[in-house]
């Protein structure tokens, strides 16, 4: 059993919502009806907070001229200057090897959201 953040219904589908554990401030999404996942609340870009940032899709790679709209709610937007991360992974969008944002595991336990890292 991990650290107890809020009940699952504290975070709408689609938001996010912001806890301080410990030292460090953790951001939660919940990009599905049954799937959260966290990570460091921190862009590692200028440190801007990225739970004031919001979930979204993004561009999917296409022909030329195509624009195809892809991973609704699994993109984790900065607010400061749109930088894009991966909810599940941290990764960024841009560099995946080398731009990432700390994630941690979280789990649903009788209905409330529980870090488990």
């Amino acid at each position: 059993m991990g650290q107890r953040l809020c009940s699952e219904d504290e975070i709408p589908v689609g938001e996010m919502k912001v806890f301080q554990v410990g030292r460090r401030e953790v951001a939660v999404a919940r990009i599905a009806s049954d799937r959260f996942h966290a990570f460091r609340n921190r862009c590692p870009h200028q440190g801007a907070p990225l739970g004031r940032g919001y979930l979204s899709g993004t561009f999917m790679p296409s022909d030329v001229g195509v624009y195809e709209w892809g991973r609704e709610r699994e993109i984790v937007r900065c607010p400061w200057h749109r930088y894009e991360f991966d909810a599940k992974t941290g990764r960024s969008l841009h560099d995946p090897q080398g731009c990432r944002v700390a994630s941690y595991r979280v789990e649903v336990h009788d209905g409330f959201v529980e870090l488990t890292d």
